[in-house]
This record gives C-alpha cells, structure tokens and sequence, in this order.
C-alpha cells in the first residue's frame, strides 16, 4: 500500500514540480525594495516597482523573493530545491556570502552561500508542522560585514493526501424504536482527517453504508444515520450490524477512507397483544381446601417484553364468579386462581369460569391493530374429601332454672356427616370446658342433662363445648360451643344490705326518723324486687319505736315519743321481719340495734357512751383524748428515765488518782496448750513479797480496812494450774473487800534481779514528790529535755 502511493504521488506531481521549479527563479529574482513582498507570478507588479525606482532614483537595495512551499512527503536521490535568495548588491564577483537562520536551518534547510538557493534536506511532515520561518541575511565573505539588514520569510509545506480518515468515538451503538417511520433519526457518527482542511479535497469528507442497507441510510455530508425500512419488528429481529464509511478526496477515485461499526438495537413498544397459550384449562380441586390457596395458573404469553408484556387477569363470565379469584403473579406473570368461599362437592361438584388477560399499558400509535386482550376457559372439578360433622347450628343456648332435677334434660345438639357415606355420629362434651363435670350428654343422640345441682346466685353461665367425632373415621372432628344459663327461682330470703346501727339522740322529738335500712335479695325476680317490712307480733305494739315502709323498698325507723335517757336505757334492739314477693315468698328477721347518745343542740351525736355523761360540760370527745393520750405518753417517758437509770452499770475500776497503775508483765514463753502443765513455771506468776504479807486488791478501793489475812505456802515449781486458780478463785469469793461481781487480778510482779531496779510506782516506797530527775541529764540531750519537763511538773505543784 505504500508503494502504490508513492508512485501514485509521483505521476501526479512530479510535472508541477518540474514546472515550478521552471518558472519560480524567473519570478523571484526580479529586483525589488527590500520593505515589499511580492506575490508569486506577478510581472505586472514587478514592471511598475521599477518604473518608480527610475523615477524616484533610490539607491537602496533589497532581497528579491516571495513566500516559499515544498511539498511534503516528497524525497529523491538529491535534496529538493526550494527556491533562491538573490540581492542586487551581487554583480556576480562571489564577494557576497549568503547567510540562513531560523527554524530548522543547517538541518531541514540548507543555502548555498554563493548562490543563495536554499535546498530541503529531509521529508517534511505537514501535519507535525505546517510552516517554517526563517532570516536570511548577506554579509560581504572577506569581512563578514552584513551588506543588508536581515529580513524573515516563511516556507510553508504543502499538504498531499496522506491521511486517512478515522472515527476516533467508535464503534458505536445506538437504539430506535420498533416500527419507527422511514427517516427516524437513529445517530450520528464523526470521522476526523488529520489532512489540511483548507487546501485541497483531502480532509472533505464523503460518508457512506457498506453494510446495514437496506435497513438504514446515512447523510453522505452530516453523517446522520436513519431508517431506511418502515416497520422493522423487534420480535423479527432485535439488532443489526451496521459498517460505515468515511472517505477523503470528496469521494473520488484515489481518496483515502476509514470505516466504523454502528450496532443498532430495536427497543420494544407495545405492539402485540397477550395471547393465552390454550383456550381451555382444567383443574381439579378437594372440597376441603384452605380459603385463599391457589388451586391452578394459567399464562398468556406476550412477544412484548418489560413494561409492554404485564398484564393483568380477571374472571369476565361463569357460575363460580364469586367462589374464585384470579390475581397476578409480578414475578412470572401468571394467573393465579384462587379460592374465596367454602366448597361443598354435595352442592355443586364443578365451575366454569372465563378468564381475560389483557396488557396494563397499551400504545395508542397500535389499537388499530386489534384489542390488546385474550380470553380462556377455565373448567374446575370439586372432588369430594371426607369430611368432619356439621351441627345444625354453630352455636347452641339453653336454659335450666337453678333447681332442676339431677340427670333432667337440659337440650340437645345433632350433627351430621355431609359425605355420601354419612358415618354415624357419636357425641361427648369436652371437659376442659366443663372441669366439675356438672353436666353430661348421650353419645348417641347428643342430650344434654345435669349431673350436678346449680345455683344461679354461685354461676348464671356455663360455657361447654361439645365435640362430634364420626365413627368410622375419629379424626373427622368437630366443635361446637354450648351456652346454658341458669334460670333463677326464689331461694334466698332477703336480708339487710348492711350491719345497720342507728344512733337516737336523748333530745330527739317524737315522730323522728332514726335510721333508713334497706334490704337486699340474692334472687333476681323477672319483676325487679319488692320487700315487706313487720314488727315481730310481740313487738308490734312498741311503745318506744315504730317503722314506715318508703316508695323507695326501703323502710324507716321512727321514734315514738322524746326523753330517751343514756342513764335508763343505752341500747334498744329492734327485730324487724322482711318478706320478699317471690313464689313461694321468702323472709328472714334482722335486728336493728338502735343506741342512745348525747347530742348537740342541732342533732349532731357527740357521745354514746354512759361513762361520758358525768364528764365536764364544755369538753368534747376529741380534747378528752388528746389530754389522755399526752398524759399516756408523760407516763411512758418517765418508766423509761427510772428504767435506764436502774440498769446503769457502775464503773468496774474505782478510778482516782492516787491509784496508778504502771504494770507491765512479760510473757517470752509459749504453751503448749490447755493440757501442757510442764512446760510453763506457774511460780513465775506469783509475787514472793507478797508471800508473808497481804497484797490489796488494785482493782477496788476498800472503805474499810480489814487485818491482812495469812499468806500461802509458796507454790512449788511444776504446780497443776487448775489448782492454782481454784485457790485464787476461793481467796477471791471470801475477801470482803471484793466487789459482788467479777473483777481482774492483776499480777504486778516483774521479777528481781535487774541491775537497773523496777520502772513500776508500784510498791515503791517513795512518791513522785521525793524522786530527783536531775541524773536524766546525764544520759545525753535527749534525756535532758525530759528531765527538765519533769522538773518543771515538780515546781508547779509545789507552786
């Protein structure tokens, strides 16, 4: 491929290059001012500047050329000539030297110093760059002076057709609708030439379809595609594969080209209608199915796909319009049918059903095409299931009164199969309902009688539950809730509502109320209640009190004449009959107790009580109670103080300062236990100045003094301890300075022998009045501050 465009290039240029070449030095070395350019081939330009140089008579003199061009891609055996630089300066002595500088000279451009022809070295690439600029200059060659001031001129480069055209976005996809009109815009592809724009036809571009016709057409100049073919149909055929062509020259012979690839997807519309797969459809069902399971589908296909294919089902004709339903299933889109009410294969046995499918979004653009609908038929077959008893009714009440007769029919509930084979039916009440077993039913026929008394007044309600089981089949069972409500009788006698006791004031008036009771019957009588109230017939002619039945059923209690005396009489008792108007009619006497108080002058009771009366006039209830009750109290606090005080112990030790204790015993050894008696010397406890001599007790301070008593024996080493401490026990009980309760024995002996004497006060024969504590002095510094403290304790007691 490169070579034939290398010869292609040759026989197109290589004449212009010979004809240029030709005439270009004739053009460019006619003499001209230094501050013009003169266009290439203008002679008539060039005429006239030298007529006004003769005229004029100017002696300057100036470069003769005009803008350069090589042509690019161009190479040969020698250097391509560009052009020549001449001045007028030059009468042809080889005195002038001709100098280049700039863009790529002395290596793309190169001049003959004495000739000034300027010669291209290397292939130029127009599309790396596009024009060079460079100066050229005459200097005289002896000295280098320059002759002229130097001028610019540009070499541009010529453009050829070496560039193919390229789609740098591609390749590409699109989309158009299904049955889209002729002419429907699809896309636009977009090729780039890297060749000059502007010169020449080798960057104008020619679009074109080599593959996708007759599908699709292209704009040859905007390079829009379009459709080409009305009504092309996804269902038919989803994508197309499309080549396009781009080609330089305008589309002539010898133009370079490049091609894309276009794939073009249909999308779908709504133009075909949901279609079921069969027009009949056959189901069969149990009769004891679950409300709202789906016993079938069915399924209209739709060529449609996405939005365009839904559709949605619904049941237009048939006689179980109301025992079914059909819903949509999102996911599949199928119909599902399902069951709304019971079925029973002994009523109906089978149901015919229309069933239409029709599509949710329709395209106006298609109705024209017919309805977007399809209709089935759908047969389904109620098959006959064994099941459980039916009750005559879902609910049973009766009623019983309260004393109806042990094992008395209280009703009866039936039930039966509803199979073909009707299986007998045995009955039984489920005793979870009935814990206390009060009533029973006959198996065989279902009657309910009483197994134990009722009372209305303990439960007006019992709630049963009767199960049904069939015989030949026990799991076919069946429930029914029983309601028996007890009907009342009159049994109970009626009473008071409450325990009344009525208070009568010793200044009431005759003809007073002095209480309203009222009476309560645990009957309950279809007519409400109606009590009678009597005076037993001893006491109907009372003379103290007298009662009056009220319009309310309740009775009140009047006093017959004034001057009750708290002193004469304090309490009445009233017995009262009260009768109700029931069959057979029932009573009962209560007794009112009635009680004579104090009361104040406008009616209200202040005190009951006999003992009250004699209490000062001008105290009520309440302050006789506080005052008692503070002085309960008074009473209390005082046995406490005398308590507390008489159980005060007094101090063990008698303390008082002349008695000092300072007793420090030392104990270095360990026994070895309660049964050790060897090991331990108990002659060390004891003191031996205090053998012959009586030791007062430290622990009291005797009032009297008493003969010191024989000391004992010295005790042996090795002595048994228990010994040891009955006989201080013995001395203890009978030395009639001890206190009546247990004390300490204090053994104050801290042995002898010691060089430096007792640290004790005890026993010791001086006071602390008679020591001296100047020899603390003596011992060092420390023990001097001590006994100056000490000295000075002394003289403030002497003081």
């Amino acid at each position: 491929m490169p070579e034939r465009l290398t010869e292609m290039l040759m026989d197109t240029w290589t004449p212009l290059i010979i004809l240029w070449i030709t005439v270009l030095p004739s053009i460019y070395m006619s003499p001209m001012n230094q501050s013009q350019v003169l266009p290439s081939g203008s002679s008539t330009g060039l005429k006239r500047l030298n007529e006004e140089q003769r005229v004029l008579h100017r002696s300057k003199r100036g470069w003769v050329w005009n803008q350069m061009f090589v042509l690019e891609e161009f190479s040969g055996p020698e250097p391509i000539l560009v052009g020549r630089l001449h001045t007028d300066l030059d009468p042809g002595s080889s005195k002038i030297k001709y100098i280049l500088s700039g863009d790529g000279a002395g290596t793309i451009f190169v001049i003959n110093d004495k000739t000034g022809d300027i010669h291209a070295m290397k292939r130029l690439d127009r599309e790396e760059k596009a024009e060079y600029t460079l100066t050229a200059q005459a200097v005289d060659r002896d000295t280098n002076q320059p002759l002229e001031p130097p001028s610019e001129f540009i070499i541009k480069v010529q453009d050829i057709n070496d560039n193919a055209p390229e789609f740098v976005e591609g390749p590409y996809h699109a989309t158009v609708p299904e049955m889209s009109v002729v002419g429907t815009f699809v896309t636009k592809v977009t090729a780039t030439d890297a060749d000059d724009p502007v010169y020449g036809n080798s960057a104008k571009l020619v679009y074109s379809i080599l593959e996708g016709q007759p599908y699709f057409s292209i704009e040859p100049h905007t390079a829009i595609i379009k459709t080409a073919l009305p009504n092309m149909d996804r269902e038919a055929k989803e994508e197309y594969f499309v080549v396009i062509q781009a080609k330089d020259m305008g589309g002539h012979m010898g133009g370079l080209s490049g091609t894309t690839t276009v794939t073009i997807t249909l999308t779908d519309v709504n133009d075909n209608p949901p279609k079921f797969a069969q027009s009949l459809y056959h189901f069969s069902v149990m009769e004891d199915v679950a409300l709202g399971e789906p016993i079938g589908r069915v399924k209209a296909n739709d060529l449609d796909i996405g939005e365009n294919a839904k559709s949605s089902y619904d049941i237009i004709e048939g006689d179980g319009m109301d025992i079914f339903e059909i819903t949509t299933d999102a996911q599949t889109q199928d119909g599902i049918i399902r069951v709304r009410k019971p079925l029973d294969f002994e009523t109906k046995k089978s149901y015919t059903l229309k069933v239409e499918a029709a599509n949710i979004h329709i395209d106006p653009r298609f109705l024209s095409g017919g309805p977007f609908k399809d209709t089935a038929t759908v047969k389904i077959v109620v098959e006959d299931a064994d099941e459980p008893p039916v009750f005559s009714s879902p609910t049973y009440l009766l009623e019983v009164h309260e004393n109806a007769a042990l094992n008395s029919v209280l009703g009866q509930v039936t039930a039966h199969d509803p199979d073909v084979s009707s299986s007998p039916i045995r009955f039984s009440i489920d005793r979870h309902t009935d814990l206390e077993r009060q009533f029973n039913i006959n198996a065989e026929d279902g009657k309910i009688t009483l197994a134990t008394p009722l009372d209305r007044e303990t439960s007006t309600w019992h709630n049963i539950t009767i199960v049904a089981t069939e015989t030949r089949n026990h799991s076919q069972v069946s429930r029914v809730p029983v309601a028996i409500k007890v009907l009342d009788v009159n049994d109970n006698a009626p009473e008071f509502a409450s325990e009344h006791e009525a208070f009568l004031c010793e200044n009431g008036k005759p003809g007073q109320v002095i209480q309203i009771v009222s009476a309560v019957d645990k009957d309950d009588p279809k007519n409400g209640h109606y009590f009678l109230y009597s005076l037993l017939p001893e006491m109907v002619n009372n003379p103290n009190f007298t009662i009056k039945k009220n319009e309310d059923n309740t009775l009140s209690i009047l006093a017959k004449h004034s001057g009750f005396s708290r002193q004469k009489q304090e309490v009445y008792l009233l017995p009262i009959v009260i009768s109700d108007s029931g069959t057979p009619p029932m009573s009962s006497t209560s007794t009112l107790t009635i009680r004579v108080c104090g009361c104040s002058s406008d009616g209200i009771v202040q005190s009951c009580n006999v003992e009250a009366y004699v209490l000062p006039i001008g105290l009520s209830m309440g302050a006789l109670i506080a005052i008692l009750a503070c002085i309960i109290l008074l009473l209390v606090i005082v046995v406490l103080f005398v308590t507390l005080r008489r159980h005060k112990n007094e101090p063990l030790i008698i303390k008082d300062d002349e008695d000092v204790r300072e007793n420090i015993i030392r104990y270095d050894d360990e026994g070895g236990g309660e049964e050790d008696t060897e090991a331990f010397d108990i002659a060390t406890l004891q003191n031996p100045d205090g053998i012959n001599g009586f030791l007062p007790r430290k622990d009291i301070k005797p009032d009297l003094q008493f003969m010191p008593r024989q000391g004992l024996a010295p005790v042996p080493n090795g002595v048994d301890v228990d010994e040891f401490i009955n006989v201080r026990l013995h001395e203890a009980d009978n030395d009639p300075t001890a206190p009546p309760y247990d004390s300490i024995q204090i053994y104050g002996y801290e042995g002898k022998g010691s060089a430096a004497g007792s640290l004790s006060s005890l026993e010791s024969s001086t006071s602390d009045s008679d020591q001296n504590f100047d020899y603390l002095s003596e011992w060092g510094p420390r023990f001097k501050r001590l006994g100056e403290l000490y000295s000075v304790g002394e003289s403030d007691k002497e003081t």
